[in-house]
């Protein structure tokens, strides 16, 4: 590889030099490519290769953003104008954009270099990346072992540092679970922070929102920087930042009030090595001068019920524009059984069951926003399980009813923040005695991602995850 140092850096870093003229953008794309053609047939993360595109970027002139020349990955289930994109659905195997998604606009607009899709699961409905259509994404640190989902191919390519930073996406734990999984930092946005137009206003009935997972914490910081803000179709905004968000990394974050759980929010028991590693990070965060202690949100409802309602009805949809485009019934050899049993399911409730849902939802929200009259940050385990294996979950099963006992046992916290709106991210504190990274969960108020990006911050000073590389960087 011509430039060794290039998985040391950051995206910032990568695009400070660029900025130096110490490294071109096209020399930063062929070192991409080549991890790319080195990691990827070990992982399966880069499913959508266009490298054309990329390197046309270069050639016509990239723009003066913070970010100008960094290689850069879409997620599956985003659209690049003249780019396949095929939301993981066999269906969809050969669709090329005819427009570009406001998001993917922003991106472009930060200077990256876009040179292919990231892998997703199929509509991005599971917590684990096993697509039927490109096989499953591994886990970098352990290939045995599933890098998360729905952003697992973003998580698995930033973990093998093919890249520094990639577009991910969230709609009940997509960005956190992976980025826990894969051993990188990922943080939620408050619902509304970042755009999903022109052809949506929102995403799963407010719960799905963009960004990205990243090496370094100032990457998400300044990304967000770049992407965030309202578009002319917005159906509501967040709340502005009291100052850039990249000013908030590395600033002290006070004396914060912080309480915590290693619980489920069901009461059931969790992996015991995450659970002690929740206390340890409790532990830490106290003799950082912090005010600790254990307790949990109730569970005003039960969020896996009004998840599946609401994220059913959307799938439904997606099959009957599936069906109205090519003009007949959809059947397994387009999409998985999975997400037409999500479907069709969907078209056994009712309106008032849909409505039923979104309340429940509320009682959440409200029941979140009491408990964080008290409290600045709420610590929990982001898996209450070590990365899933693969083939755990099987989407092409006739009989789907392990998955939901796996998913309440997996990932029982993330989807409350995405009915709330709350931002929250994933943090690489922790490894198992098995080498897999386990990722710790922090919540913060309605539109204070500040607090979390100082506390972030700190915790890269005191316990820095960058130099920890998976058997894949060997």
């Amino acid at each position: 590889m011509a430039f060794k140092e290039y998985g040391s850096y950051d995206a910032t870093g990568l695009a400070d030099l660029v900025r130096n003229k110490q490294v071109s953008p096209g020399e930063l794309l062929d070192e991409a490519i080549a991890r790319t053609a080195k990691v990827d047939p070990q992982i399966n993360a880069v499913v959508v290769k266009h490298y054309d595109y990329a390197k046309r970027q270069i050639d016509k002139g990239l723009p003066d953003g913070p970010f100008t020349g960094v290689p850069f990955l879409l997620k599956d289930l985003d659209i690049l104008e003249g780019t396949r994109t095929t939301f993981g659905a066999s269906v969809f195997k050969d669709d090329v954009a005819d427009h570009t998604g406001t998001l993917a606009q922003r991106f472009l607009a930060a200077g990256v270099t876009i040179f292919g899709k990231s892998a997703s699961p199929e509509f991005g409905l599971m917590p684990t990346t096993e697509s039927r259509l490109f096989g499953p994404t591994r886990n970098p640190w352990n290939l045995a072992h599933s890098s998360g989902g729905s952003s697992g191919g973003a998580a698995a390519a930033v973990a093998a540092r093919i890249l520094p930073v990639a577009h991910a996406s969230d709609g009940g734990g997509s960005i956190r679970i992976p980025a826990s999984a894969s051993g990188v930092f990922g943080l939620k946005p408050t619902r509304a922070r970042n755009p999903l137009g022109p052809d949506r206003g929102e995403g799963w009935g407010g719960f799905s929102c963009g960004h990205v997972v990243s090496i370094s914490v100032r990457d998400s910081a300044a990304m967000m920087d770049a992407v965030h803000g309202p578009e002319s179709s917005s159906p509501y905004v967040a709340p502005p930042p009291a100052r850039p968000f990249i000013e908030e990394v590395g600033h002290d974050p006070g004396r914060l009030r912080i309480a915590f759980t290693d619980k489920s929010p069901y009461g059931d028991a969790i992996d015991p090595e995450i659970a002690a590693a929740t206390r340890e990070i409790a532990a830490l965060l106290a003799g950082l001068g912090h005010h600790v202690e254990e307790r949990a949100p109730p569970l005003a409802a039960d969020p896996a019920v009004a998840m599946s309602t609401i994220v059913a009805a959307n799938t439904a949809l997606n099959v009957r524009f599936a069906e109205q485009r090519f003009k007949r019934a959809m059947t397994t050899d387009d999409f998985e059984v999975l997400t037409l049993a999500s479907a069709h399911n969907a078209q056994k409730a009712t309106s008032t069951d849909y409505v039923a849902a979104q309340l429940a939802t509320f009682q959440i929200s409200r029941a979140l926003a009491t408990f964080f009259e008290s409290c600045d940050v709420f610590l929990c385990p982001t898996l209450c399980s070590p990365p899933l294996r693969i083939g755990e979950l099987n989407t092409m099963s006739e009989d789907l009813s392990h998955i939901a006992p796996i998913l309440r046992r997996y990932m029982p916290a993330t989807a409350m923040f995405n009915m709330s709106g709350q931002p929250a991210m994933s943090v690489p504190l922790a490894w198992n005695a098995a080498g897999l990274p386990l990722g710790m969960m922090f919540s913060a108020k309605f539109g204070d991602e500040g607090t979390l990006f100082r506390l972030a911050g700190q915790f890269e000073q005191e316990r820095p995850w960058k130099d920890k590389l998976p058997p894949v960087c060997a």
